[in-house]
């Protein structure tokens, strides 16, 4: 089952109870202390409807939003159409995408990242994003934590019954792969009243930081900072959400 098919056309209004503004405030807060400033240019990797998209677009940056997923893209298109900003999508896989130019900076928040589910394939996002940024660029962007999905999240059901709409969503986490599986169930209403049923099935992984640092040197991007989300403490160990800040090294100069 693909991910994100029928659920792309509710995402929104479940996601009502996400406060995106702040969650971008505090993206945007670090991004001007790494020296990218509005008016330069952004990739949004993961970008799903576009919702962060559009906020870094209102705060001045040009952007560029890149997932995987077709029906959330049409919904971030419509969107665009409907507030007539500009705005590039493309349809592209984190771990093997390519842009026609270099940006000073690339995101990917909401947890985006949490669907690459396994080292090799972080690396090959990293990599991806090393080519893709100018030299001195940054990339920033969150992980759920291994102490969220096991204690938090794990085995935990939740259900949620609106007038067009209702979706079913289980959570079951491997100790041994630390993957999440979420079984979804989504009900959308037709004209007629019926509903029609979409079932989708989704992986989440949790890294170890040290997995994450080492990816990213391995990549050749050096680690700006970790923190706690949402703040400018270090890590803790019941951190339910982490932001890392990355940069792609400048090149050396050469003696004279």
């Amino acid at each position: 089952m693909q991910a994100y098919t029928g659920f792309a056309y509710v995402y929104d209004e479940y996601m009502d109870n996400i406060p995106y503004e702040e969650w971008c405030e505090y993206l945007v807060e670090r991004l001007k202390e790494q020296g990218v400033t509005p008016d330069m240019e952004i990739a949004d990797l993961g970008c799903g409807t576009g919702t962060v998209t559009q906020l870094l677009d209102k705060a001045g940056y040009s952007c560029v939003g890149i997932d995987n997923a077709p029906d959330m893209l049409t919904i971030a298109a419509e969107k665009l159409y409907e507030s007539g900003q500009e705005i590039v999508y493309s349809l592209q896989d984190m771990r093997d995408f390519e842009l026609p130019y270099e940006v000073d900076a690339m995101v990917s928040i909401a947890d985006s990242m949490n669907y690459i589910t396994s080292k090799e394939d972080i690396t090959s996002v990293f990599e991806c994003v090393k080519k893709g940024l100018k030299p001195g660029g940054v990339f920033i962007f969150d992980l759920k934590t291994i102490h969220f999905f096991r204690d938090v999240l794990a085995e935990n059901t939740y259900a949620e019954n609106r007038d067009d709409s209702a979706f079913i969503w289980d959570n079951y986490y491997d100790e041994e792969t630390r993957n999440n599986e979420y079984d979804l169930a989504v009900f959308i209403k037709n004209e007629d009243e019926s509903f029609i049923r979409y079932e989708e099935n989704h992986f989440q992984h949790g890294f170890y930081m040290e997995e994450v640092l080492e990816a990213a040197e391995t990549a050749g991007l050096e680690v700006e900072a970790v923190y706690d989300a949402f703040t400018t403490d270090a890590p803790k160990e019941d951190s339910e959400r982490l932001y890392y800040i990355l940069r792609r090294r400048c090149a050396a100069r050469s003696n004279p």
